[in-house]
């Protein structure tokens, strides 16, 4: 790929982040009746950004996504309210902190084992879980190093609370999530060729 390519797709990660820090993720489930209420919408309990960080790996390929998310956690760490709950180096103390660090390497091996074979929902599913459990690894050491060195104390919330809070409860949604950007990814590489 080339290096306009790779701007281009790294461009568009980034205003898929930041859209997917906005925007919470939903499933449509149908209820059995016709009529009004004939589609429930239910949440999953999280925001589309691991989306974009997946998509952006699956589509534009490991330098592109890597770009992508240096450029998001810099605008946010400068300030811009990229982050969930705003920006600023004060989000370095923030438990959710980690996780937005781990979406560098999980962009970077999602990107790099999505091109390492043909695009198959297989290979592709397979590139998205890694890149997602390289978000989570990242995480829950980050936790672990801010709980030991008592930088995030002000939260008050025990090591094993945050664990399951930060990681294990939001891990459901992000797995369906990651699904859908493997249905997408597939669909977008055969379509475009590549």
């Amino acid at each position: 790929m080339g290096i306009l390519n790779t701007l281009l797709w790294a461009f568009i990660g980034l205003l898929l982040t930041i859209a997917g820090t906005l925007l919470e993720a939903f499933i449509a489930t149908p209820t059995g009746s016709w009529g009004a209420q004939a589609i429930q919408v239910h949440t999953l309990g999280v925001k589309y950004q691991i989306g974009a960080v997946l998509l952006v790996g699956c589509l534009g390929g490991k330098n592109a996504a890597l770009i992508s998310q240096i450029a998001y956690l810099l605008l946010g760490l400068a300030g811009f309210r990229v982050f969930d709950q705003g920006g600023g180096f004060r989000y370095l103390m923030e438990p959710t902190f980690g996780y937005l660090l781990g979406f560098i390497p999980g962009a970077w091996v999602c990107g790099y084992l999505a091109f390492k074979a043909a695009p198959r929902l297989e290979s592709l599913l397979f590139s998205c879980l890694c890149g997602l459990f390289s978000v989570h690894l990242v995480g829950v050491l980050y936790l672990l190093l801010t709980h030991t060195l008592g930088w995030i104390t002000q939260t008050g919330m025990p090591l094993l609370q945050a664990l399951m809070r930060y990681s294990i409860g939001p891990l459901p949604g992000q797995l369906a999530i990651t699904c859908a950007v493997t249905v997408i990814a597939f669909t977008l590489r055969h379509l475009m060729f590549y």
